[in-house]
């Protein structure tokens, strides 16, 4: 069962998260601070980690920060009432991998610490599989129906960011920040180039499809349960 390290002064609210990630299969354990969290951690191994930013003692960033220097690995989430981008800005430059701004809704939470779990067991693995696509992490190999699809860096770069957080809606703008050169002159079209590629290669892939979300960018959506 995979372990989960909240974070959380707000004894109510903490109690709600770890009851909340119990229920959908984890084994959740709440902490009040970070200190609380150090002390947790020295005696057991945990897959993932939320946190509120704004605690007594040591707030969220300086224990992430430690956290980021021990285990490079480990996804961190920040749940907090700081909605402004420079407190995002932040959480992200230390290394965190998401981020949800206070009051949540629990549904919401759960898809995000499945699909961060899966991430972390893809890096893990080096290998994912949806239906009949593989792909190699290490190879950067993609194969359909077990034969090899000719792929870009890019390309098999942006497949692997859809299927390690599927339903998840990514803009152009996230898309280009992350896959393109930051100097560049990319157009918002280059990301819609690359996604009619995606889609005739993988025309055949009986496990996902990429969708358009309308006004915004694009999503990869499972299908028929598989993953």
């Amino acid at each position: 069962m995979q372990q989960i390290l909240v974070v959380e002064d707000d004894e109510k609210f903490n109690a709600i998260l770890t009851r909340t990630l119990t229920q959908a299969g984890y084994q959740a354990t709440g902490a009040l601070s970070a200190n609380d969290a150090y002390n947790l951690m020295y005696d057991q191994t945990f897959d993932l980690i939320l946190s509120d930013i704004m605690m007594p003692d040591i707030d969220g960033y300086s224990f992430a920060e430690t956290v980021r220097r021990t285990d490079p690995a480990i996804p961190i989430l920040f749940i907090t009432a700081r909605d402004d981008i420079a407190s995002k800005e932040k959480g992200f430059n230390i290394g965190i991998d998401d981020y949800m701004i206070k009051p949540i809704q629990l549904d919401e939470l759960k898809l995000r610490v499945h699909a961060l779990l899966r991430r972390a067991n893809i890096g893990k693995t080096s290998r994912l599989v949806v239906g009949n696509v593989s792909l190699d992490q290490e190879g950067r190999v993609a194969l359909l129906n077990g034969e090899e699809v000719a792929l870009t860096v890019r390309e098999f770069n942006l497949l692997t960011k859809f299927l390690t957080y599927p339903g998840h809606a990514f803009s152009r703008a996230e898309l280009i920040n992350e896959f393109w050169d930051l100097d560049s002159e990319t157009s918002m079209r280059a990301v819609d180039v690359y996604i009619t590629k995606l889609r005739d290669k993988f025309a055949a892939a009986d496990g996902f499809a990429i969708k358009t979300v309308h006004g915004l960018g694009y999503k990869g959506v499972l299908l028929n349960g598989k993953k």
